[in-house]
């Protein structure tokens, strides 16, 4: 591969990458994915799996919607299966303070042309007996959905592959350089190779990308502890949620019931470690109890994390350079990037291949870093 070209490089083989990738082959320019490990090895595959559309940071939901309809067609687009289950998403408040966030999330929504449904106590255990008693409102959106986080970006890298793209994993960027109008790479091994346009999608990795051009963003990295139990019976269809964040779980058909347990989990990118400290798998069962009271004595069988990246908005990168024509930014999804990935991917081959996209992109992008960050209640929550 040595002194080769590419149309496209892209840096980072997690969904966004792969879902660029599969968009760019499939209208005939030649891409080149670059992952240091494998295909889907952090927070793409490693993540909760929720397709969640309630409850989203208002400038996001355009590319929220046109990322759910592309998960909607995934077999169709893919050609494979990742497990996508159209479950419903249901939105729990403990208190009046929480259920006046609540109506406001559902009226944000609703304003984006979702259907939601709203809960009081009484309908909540008639519709669902399997909750317990502390949830006084809750908000329930049946287009929200689930997936399969380990199988889909493997299939999509492989759909792009069908398309002719070159996925190349185990394959470490040393570094990055301007070449005339394009770029030029160089890979652990000595390899080079040359690009008109350049994606940097390497999460946690990615500011290193951002600053060999003069960008930068206050970027912090984080595991997202996730847990699964024993099988259980199968009774609980919806992904469900507390609003306040202490609890977000869903069983899948087999019985297995897969939590997330918040805040994060402290990760290390130097040396690629995301431990779970046993305290948050205690605490993670605690959370579940409270919710689902049937769950108290299920066990846990199984432990995990990754690496993703988090801004102090809580809002990604996406969109172009504003230093380098030709390279474009995707990072930083604070957890929300399993959802939207479709979607951003398709942005980005339409910026690339277009000029432009349909879908309004301006809250992310990374110039609003160049004055004092915005900090938001979520973030101080988890992380201060």
């Amino acid at each position: 591969m040595s002194g080769r070209t590419t149309d496209v490089a892209i840096i980072g083989g997690g969904l966004v990458g792969a879902w660029t990738a599969f968009f760019l082959s499939k209208r005939g320019l030649r891409v080149t994915l670059l992952e240091k490990s494998v295909v889907g090895a952090q927070s793409s595959g490693v993540n909760f799996g929720n397709l969640r559309l309630q409850g989203r940071f208002s400038g996001q939901y355009p590319l929220s919607l046109r990322a759910q309809a592309l998960w909607e067609d995934f077999a169709t687009l893919i050609g494979e299966d990742c497990e996508f289950e159209q479950s419903g998403h249901l939105y729990l408040a403990y208190d009046a303070e929480e259920q006046v966030k609540l109506e406001a999330y559902a009226q944000l929504s609703e304003s984006y042309g979702l259907a939601i449904e709203r809960f009081g106590p009484a309908d909540l255990k008639r519709r669902w007996p399997w909750l317990g008693e502390r949830a006084i409102a809750a908000t329930f959106s049946a287009r929200d959905a689930t997936a399969n986080p380990r199988l889909a970006t493997p299939a999509v890298a492989r759909a792009a592959a069908r398309h002719g793209a070159v996925i190349r994993e185990n394959t470490q960027v040393s570094a990055v350089d301007r070449q005339g109008c394009g770029f030029a790479l160089r890979l652990a091994g000595g390899e080079s190779l040359s690009c008109g346009a350049l994606v940097n999608s390497a999460g946690a990795w990615a500011l290193e990308i951002a600053e060999r051009f003069g960008e930068t963003a206050p970027l912090f990295p984080a595991g997202p502890p996730q847990f699964v139990t024993e099988p259980f019976p199968y009774l609980i269809r919806p992904s469900v949620q507390a609003i306040d964040g202490s609890v977000i779980f869903r069983q899948i058909p087999r019985g297995n019931v897969i939590l997330a347990g918040y805040p994060r989990t402290a990760a290390d990118p130097v040396s690629n470690r995301a431990p779970v400290p046993p305290g948050k798998t205690l605490a993670a069962m605690r959370a579940l109890a409270r919710v689902v009271p049937m769950l108290a004595h299920c066990h846990v069988i199984r432990v995990w994390s990754g690496i993703e990246a988090y801004l102090p908005d809580m809002i990604p990168v996406i969109g172009p350079s504003e230093t380098a024509a030709g390279l474009f930014h995707a990072f930083g999804f604070c957890g929300h990037g399993f959802q939207i990935g479709p979607g951003v991917g398709l942005c980005l081959s339409e910026m690339i291949a277009d000029g432009s996209t349909q879908t309004p992109l301006e809250p992310f992008s990374i110039a609003r870093f160049r004055s004092a960050a915005v900090v938001s209640d979520k973030f101080r929550k988890e992380f201060d």
